[in-house]
């Protein structure tokens, strides 16, 4: 497996700023839907790479230890390993379990009646290489109108780990097992919750602050300059999730379709940052989307507040 480590010298080689201040993007590519985590007290971003569903059949992930200088670890699993995957391979999730690293991503496309869904891999160490787990998808059919794209995988304080997807407008809520290997019922006999807050369109993701749950969601066109992030708090993994506000979307200054984050909490410190991607304001082509980091602040009253978007990003080194 190829590792390119993106110094600030080589990321001034490949056109992109060499000084302190102008972070944004946070490597060079055309990159989005990054999932962020922190493993073992270093960032992690897997993103989808952003280019026609025919060329989106492998993944890429970029590690830092400082959420500046970032390495590059190339091909970490493709359709060579996923034999059920054919094309656009997108938006992963990931989370570390019993030593192992698990990875949870889309593929295909998929509408009724064909082959695709969520599909789970696993590995060794975050940059892999990872094998498919299942041999087939996790999640294939249309549930609740809810396209199986888009997961994102939740422990909840009690080491339940839950699963939030789903495309077209529509978002669900699932019981992993253990080995996530298969789907468990809730309480009342059923596998599939829907939980989709208003304007949701795709791209759920929850955390937990203060005890409270916190719901975040992409609204808009996906391929166009309106992409943004909204969100809710409840007091339960299942909501009900009462929309509050957006807190990301386009800049005239900056750039357009600002959306499909994913959220990183610094360890030991009450400091946040929004990972994004976004279409700088110079391009138009559905594709061209990069994968950027701004600062995600709180309110004395636990609101989320408007992220500004910048080309400074992490200014400097985190420690």
């Amino acid at each position: 497996m190829k590792k390119t480590i993106l110094t600030m010298a080589a990321v001034g080689l490949l056109n992109l700023p060499t000084s302190f201040g102008q972070q944004n993007p946070v490597f060079p590519g055309w990159y989005a839907d990054p999932e962020a985590i922190v493993y073992n007290n270093e960032y992690w971003i897997f993103p989808t790479y952003s280019a026609e569903y025919k060329d989106q059949i492998f993944f890429d992930a970029f590690s830092s230890t400082d959420l500046v200088n970032w390495t590059k670890h190339e091909r970490i699993i493709d359709n060579d390993e996923v034999k059920w995957a054919h094309q656009a391979m997108w938006a992963p999730s990931v989370i570390e379990k019993d030593g192992k690293y698990y990875f949870f991503f889309g593929a295909n496309d998929v509408h009724e009646g064909e082959i695709g869904g969520i599909g789970v891999a696993v590995a060794d160490r975050p940059e892999g290489p990872y094998k498919d787990l299942l041999g087939k998808p996790l999640i294939n059919e249309i549930v609740n109108g809810a396209q199986p794209i888009d997961q994102y995988v939740f422990r909840d304080k009690d080491g339940q780990h839950y699963m939030y997807y789903g495309g077209w407008g529509h978002c669900n809520v699932v019981k992993l097992s253990d080995d996530f290997t298969r789907l468990e019922p809730f309480e009342d006999g059923t596998i599939y919750k829907e939980v989709t807050p208003e304007g949701y369109v795709e791209g759920p993701l929850m955390f937990i602050r203060d005890g409270k749950y916190y719901f975040m969601w992409s609204e808009g066109g996906w391929g166009g300059p309106d992409y943004k992030v909204a969100y809710a708090i409840a007091d339960s993994p299942f909501g009900p999730f009462e929309r509050i506000d957006t807190i990301l979307e386009q800049d005239p200054e900056i750039a357009t379709g600002a959306g499909h984050h994913s959220v990183i909490k610094v360890p030991n410190e009450d400091q946040y940052y929004i990972v994004y991607h976004r279409r700088p304001i110079e391009k138009t082509g559905r594709d061209e989307r990069e994968t950027c980091i701004d600062e995600m602040k709180f309110d004395e009253n636990g609101l989320i507040q408007q992220v500004k978007m910048t080309r400074e990003g992490v200014s400097h080194p985190l420690n």
